[in-house]
């Protein structure tokens, strides 16, 4: 191989040419020792064992930067430290090209487990012993099958694509260990096509850590510096989370809450401000908006490139792992949204990674996505569902978080999905399903469950796909729980309707039941709801200030009572009157004000009824655990059902959806007795009218709605009560 290749950074086999060489091929005396430093103007090495001086290198004199120490007796190579003179400096390093050995190994195990390629590739940190002492060093190490040549460059080498050429492996990994390069070293590689044309330099895949713009450069980082101390959260007694309290709080880490010159929160300042205030307004989980890294601001995260990174917008890994753990110490989980569905085309990431189409599918018609304009992974690739599967894993094991709600799955499903005839593919049997996608959410699932069973996976699936929430062995996808996003859509049109309107619309109220244990659903008013147009919750609402504050007290009541976990978007709690934008924080002023305290006081005592009573989601996905008691109700715009526990104690909930009050209202009960309203939107404690809706609540022995007793309510108006028999 020539000298000239390194000189012109076209060299894929550096350790073919650099390091110990032997002088003869067939002899097993003489070798050579030839490094590459473009800069120096004198080298001479030394043992780094014994001290002693192995000898000057002569420059070579063809190939500039080329110095070479011919040793003709030597039998044995050994560790060696190079003391290099370059422009009136003199310093010491340890030459890279000795450690083939250790450079090859990143890449040994990689394919048994995905989780390998987050512990073998990328940068990671490891322990060399050079000549009796220990030297930190990074290996790394990245795939990239179609490339002439990679180069590392960074902070090591002045971002000189000629100092540090990585060695290509025959499985398609390019590989380099490079000594005294510790956490916080920034780096990239410099990659050349297929055709040898020079690439924009590309920030690793498989980065635990990376700057923000203009540099986009990956961080040396060490994942076992930061002490974890949740290990009571992660030792607790395992529950079935399908019978169990499930409130989510989703929020986007930027605009939460921000200082008063309108910079975000660090993950250190989250945890100081946004835990307490879960805790008290009792949601179980915290939904974090995409964390992974990614190039712009206004993607809200779900443009990512960096799938093994916490964004550095708001700290560094170490800050966020305390974020988690300060949420696990108190008691609250975490969620992470993961987009495995696209990633954006900008230059320093994923596209045509090596020259050729490496994670994306090449075919435009499978290959970009027309809504977001950005490129769609190619999950018929075994690297590329390895890496996807592996960035889940990843999260739960380095930063213990207890779920990942998938984003955009519908998107992954369908071939045809947002496009239109002529603009898709079909699959090996004329259909729309995209059948690698769907291997891969199984085998996505199969891993998470089978390694974290503790965690949850959730699926944003937006159409009648069959069997997302069921077991990969009865057939399904696997996923624990499905966003239900029909629930969603009817509700939200029922509700934005005004009053007088309702008796038309009554069956969007009551559909979601036809369906309801079809899937393991969480209901969601999510971020998609509060932005591009679309107005905040309370703007939704119809009617004048006090019936808009009224109708959505009463819907927020209804969808705690609904059957599925609860998930809510940030300042959906205190009736956020603007739309969300991610450039500012909430409106927290708005709580100077009685509607809005009223509002938040509401979700408090929402979340914490629910959390309390066991007929609101023990038996959220058996028909057991609901009974519709009057559904067909739609003149007069009410709805009245029952939730029961697998005890037999029931909750019963009555709607009513107009501004008029509804006397002598009449709701059948299970049991003679005294009931009482556990809680009344209607309630002047929520800047409700306070209107009487009864207190003496004794049963009458009169069959109604099917059951044996009934009682007399007077029903106040735009309201949702929730009542039980009072306990002796």
């Amino acid at each position: 191989m020539s000298l000239a290749l390194l000189q012109q950074v076209q060299c894929a086999e550096p350790f073919s040419l650099l390091g110990w060489q032997p002088l003869k091929a067939d002899s097993a005396v003489g070798l050579l020792l030839r490094v590459y430093l473009p800069h120096a103007t004198a080298v001479s090495a030394v043992s780094a064992k014994s001290g002693k001086v192995l000898g000057e290198l002569s420059a070579h004199a063809d190939h500039a930067g080329v110095f070479e120490l011919v040793l003709a007796k030597k039998r044995k190579a050994e560790a060696y430290i190079l003391q290099v003179h370059s422009n009136g400096y003199q310093y010491q390093l340890y030459d890279p090209y000795q450690f083939t050995d250790e450079a090859f190994y990143a890449v040994h195990y990689v394919a048994n487990q995905p989780e390998n390629l987050y512990r073998q590739l990328g940068a990671q940190l490891i322990t060399l012993d050079i000549g009796g002492k220990r030297v930190t060093a990074t290996r790394f190490a990245v795939y990239a099958p179609n490339a002439a040549n990679v180069s590392l460059i960074g902070d090591m080498n002045s971002w000189d694509g000629r100092i540090h050429p990585m060695q290509r492996t025959h499985c398609g990994h390019w590989v380099l260990v490079v000594p005294e390069v510790a956490a916080g070293v920034r780096y990239k590689f410099e990659i050349k096509d297929a055709r040898g044309l020079l690439l924009p330099h590309k920030a690793d895949p498989m980065a635990f850590y990376a700057e923000q713009y203009p540099s986009h450069a990956s961080l040396v980082y060490d994942h076992n510096h930061y002490q974890w101390q949740d290990s009571d959260w992660r030792n607790r007694k395992a529950v079935n989370p399908l019978n169990s309290p499930i409130s989510i709080y989703e929020l986007q880490a930027g605009s939460w809450r921000r200082s008063s010159d309108n910079q975000p929160l660090s993950y250190r300042q989250l945890a100081a401000e946004l835990i307490p205030y879960v805790l008290d307004m009792g949601y179980s989980h915290i939904e974090l908006m995409p964390v992974m890294e990614h190039p712009f601001d206004g993607s809200w995260g779900y443009q990512p490139l960096g799938l093994f990174a916490p964004t550095s917008r708001f700290g560094t890994p170490d800050d966020f792992k305390y974020f988690v753990d300060a949420c696990h110490q108190a008691g609250i989980g975490v969620i992470l949204d993961w987009v495995p569905a696209h990633f954006p085309e900008d230059g320093h990431g994923l596209a045509r990674f090596d020259g050729s189409h490496l994670y994306e599918y090449e075919d435009p018609r499978r290959g970009w996505h027309p809504d977001w304009n950005s490129c769609i992974y190619d999950y018929g690739k075994d690297y590329v569902r390895q890496f996807l599967v592996a960035s889940a894993l990843y999260w739960l094991e380095h930063f213990h978080i207890d779920g990942l709600r998938v984003d955009a799955v519908a998107s992954m499903l369908y071939w045809d999905y947002s496009r239109n005839e002529g603009e898709w593919i079909p699959n090996i049997d004329g259909g729309n399903h995209n059948y690698e996608a769907i291997s891969l959410f199984r085998w996505f699932n199969t891993e998470v469950y089978s390694k974290f069973p503790q965690a949850m996976t959730i699926a944003e699936e937006s159409t009648s796909f069959p069997m997302v929430s069921r077991p990969v062995d009865m057939g399904g996808l696997g996923f624990g729980f499905k966003w239900n996003m029909g629930w969603m859509n009817d509700s939200l049109r029922y509700i934005s309707k005004d009053p007088a309107y309702r008796r038309y619309h009554h069956n969007d109220l009551t559909f979601s039941m036809v369906y309801a244990y079809n899937e393991n659903f969480i209901l969601p008013l999510s971020h998609d709801e509060v932005v591009h147009g679309k107005g905040s919750l309370l703007n939704k609402m119809p009617g004048d200030e006090w019936q808009q504050a009224a109708n959505l007290r009463a819907y927020y009541a209804f969808m705690f009572a609904h059957p599925g976990k609860k998930l809510n978007f940030m300042g959906n709690e205190f009736a956020q009157s603007r739309e969300w934008s991610h450039t500012q924080s909430l409106d927290w002023h708005l709580l100077d004000y009685d509607k809005h305290r009223g509002m938040q006081q509401l979700l408090r005592d929402l979340n914490h009824t629910y959390r309390r009573c066991a007929p609101l989601y023990e038996l959220d996905y058996s028909h057991d655990g609901f009974r519709w008691l009057d559904h067909q109700d739609a003149d007069n715009s009410t709805l009245s059902f029952l939730r029961r526990d697998s005890h037999g104690n029931a909750v019963y909930v009555v709607c009513n959806f107009t501004p008029l009050p509804r006397n002598n209202f009449l709701l059948g009960v299970e049991q003679a007795g005294d009931y009482e309203i556990i809680l009344n939107t209607d309630s002047a404690y929520y800047w409700g009218s306070n209107y009487a809706a009864g207190d003496a609540l004794n049963s009458v022995a009169s069959p109604y709605h099917g059951l044996a007793q009934h009682i007399c309510l007077q029903l106040p108006p735009l309201a949702t009560l929730y009542l039980r028999k009072k306990i002796a």
